[in-house]
């Protein structure tokens, strides 16, 4: 099923918190949208990319039909596209999502990902009627988890050998919050 988006090509906005955004990608996206899933250093501690032209244009393709229990978001700062952010149902019976995002490497260290998934909690909690969010992250990667516990996540333990990026099993830590209020 579809979600609401503006009509006209307007960006239909989702949440917005202090300094962003986050709404639909537009088709007009691309470029930005590139310009951070190509980066090497964006991609480090995840299981795609870094993006040829091709794969960013089948990873837009797929969320210009936004899903109600899917939101696959743009993170818009000032204007422009600076990363994804994305909250989705993995249970619906019981109530049960979870949510991860990516930044620009220009963007990070300003506290935006704090800001996104923050925003990313309440969406799941007040359109999918998530009471429980998790999200993972690869051991190594210490800024993601600095996040995540920013924003009230508590981590529940190591998913040992949980996915493969770059050609290597990783461990992932597992964080969660109940989405209540």
């Amino acid at each position: 099923m579809k979600a609401d988006m503006s009509a006209g090509g307007e960006r239909h906005i989702v949440a917005e918190s202090e300094r962003l955004s986050l709404g639909w990608f537009l088709p007009e996206d691309f470029d930005a949208v590139h310009a951070f899933a190509s980066d090497p250093r964006v991609c480090e501690f995840m299981t795609w990319g870094p993006n040829s032209p091709a794969d960013t244009h089948r990873f837009l393709v797929e969320r210009l039909t936004p899903s109600v229990d899917d939101y696959q978001l743009a993170i818009i700062v000032r204007g422009e596209v600076v990363g994804s952010a994305a909250v989705w149902v993995t249970d619906s019976t019981n109530k049960v999502g979870e949510l991860g995002y990516s930044l620009s490497a220009a963007a990070w260290g300003h506290g935006y990902a704090t800001e996104a998934a923050r925003a990313l909690i309440g969406v799941g909690r007040d359109r999918l009627g998530l009471v429980r969010i998790a999200a993972t992250c690869d051991v190594y990667n210490f800024a993601s988890a600095r996040v995540l516990e920013k924003v009230g996540m508590v981590r529940e333990g190591t998913l040992r050998s949980f996915k493969v990026v770059r050609g290597e099993r990783r461990d992932h830590h597992l964080y969660s919050v109940i989405a209540t209020g």
